[in-house]
């Protein structure tokens, strides 16, 4: 037998013929079946669930709700890590981030877009979004993270283009309204602009980061104490291109598409279910005497809570650049999407849109950006840090109780 006879198919190549029953195992579609099944459950029992709900159903019903997304959360986790592990960083983690922010954008939008007056919709979900990414989800992942590993090394270039997008982003957002706006809202003169320039810098990052800079999103090697099981992967990551993505996506379409529609059907009903979730939560917090703002952090902490779980799991792996890619990641594309779309929508309507902060939480989110630059200046990072950022979202919790 000639030497080439005796030749078998590489397991890349075997890759593109994988069959959809590999690809989509008895709990893929258990988890799809589960999150919808229980989104139309929710619609059908609309008129229960209305306020005021009694007790029993206002609890039952929130417990079933949240039940059903930590399920879900699990399944767009595993499409992700897949998806990760296929593509290399940064475009694995922009798959589930650009997922996850586009579907809280939409339904922000059709929020706007139906009845009753929204004019601060924007502004409270972004904040509660940047609190609990930039504190709780990067301290929690820092906290455990770095006492695995003792310390975490992160790619200072990319975070530092994450930091200055954030920095700029924010203040368009959220402080300059504040100082040059009318009641909080930027009047249209200056509204245009603003899109023009949030889209423009946000389209010029996510190009770059794609492209030229993909390098710089990846890991750069091994935590001090401890190895990091995808150094070898994350090596092979640096060195593709934009040449290298596209044969990936070609020798591998079929696992990409499929794994990429399994994250979409899994996370929407994740998403629809936790704004359906808002009207119990307004009802439940109004009988304890909660802050309303409260309601809008819990929806938002769920919404991100398979972005939070993969963020975590990289930490904990070593893999500080994905919880970097991640976490700054989805609030870059948060704010650099949402505003805009908010603001457009305001102005084909004629709806308000105020996007000024108070001065109590302008101090959190300048705080918030100053620490966070101080901790990713270090070229490690440590549990420490970790620590100072989720005290940091407890006195935000204060100031929302307050």
């Amino acid at each position: 037998m000639s030497p080439n006879a005796r030749k078998t198919p590489s397991t890349d190549a075997a890759v593109p013929l994988t069959s959809l029953r590999t690809l989509v195992g008895r709990s893929d579609v258990a988890r799809i079946v589960l999150g919808w099944g229980a989104f139309a459950a929710v619609l059908i029992a609309h008129p229960l669930l209305a306020a005021p709900a009694p007790v029993a159903v206002l609890v039952v019903g929130l417990v079933a709700i949240v039940a059903v997304i930590l399920v879900c959360a699990f399944g767009v986790v595993k499409q992700a890590e897949a998806l990760a592990h296929r593509l290399g960083d940064p475009y694995g983690s922009l798959v589930l981030t650009l997922s996850i922010v586009l579907i809280e954008v939409i339904l922000i939008s059709a929020v706007m877009l139906g009845p009753g007056e929204h004019q601060t919709i924007a502004r409270d979900s972004v904040m509660a979004v940047a609190m609990i990414i930039m504190n709780l989800v990067i301290g929690l992942a820092l906290l455990l993270g770095g006492l695995r590993h003792r310390t975490l090394q992160h790619n200072r270039t990319g975070t530092s283009a994450y930091l200055t997008m954030l920095i700029l982003l924010v203040t368009l957002a959220f402080g300059l309204p504040a100082l040059i706006g009318t009641d909080g809202s930027y009047t249209v003169a200056q509204e245009i602009p603003i899109v023009v320039l949030t889209l423009g810098v946000y389209a010029f990052f996510l190009v770059r980061q794609m492209g030229a800079q993909a390098a710089d999103f990846t890991e750069v090697g091994t935590a001090e104490g401890g190895t990091n099981p995808a150094s070898t992967r994350a090596q092979a990551a640096a060195e593709r291109n934009s040449t290298g993505i596209l044969a990936t996506l070609r020798a591998h379409r079929l696992e990409v598409l499929v794994r990429l529609a399994l994250l979409v059907v899994t996370v929407l009903p994740i998403v629809l279910l936790s704004h359906d979730m808002a009207a119990l939560l307004d009802d439940g917090l109004g009988r304890l005497g909660a802050p309303p703002a409260l309601a809008g952090v819990l929806i938002a902490a769920i919404v991100f809570l398979p972005e939070s779980i993969t963020a975590i799991r990289a930490a904990l792996g070593g893999q500080a650049q994905r919880v970097n890619n991640l976490c700054h990641g989805a609030l870059v594309s948060t704010v650099g999407l949402t505003i805009p779309a908010v603001l457009i929508i305001g102005m084909l309507t004629g709806q308000t849109v105020v996007l000024a902060e108070s001065s109590a939480n302008l101090l959190m989110l300048g705080v918030t950006l100053l620490l966070s630059v101080t901790t990713f200046s270090a070229k490690r990072v440590t549990a420490t840090h970790g620590a100072v950022h989720l005290v940091l979202f407890a006195a935000y919790a204060i100031v929302l109780f307050s």
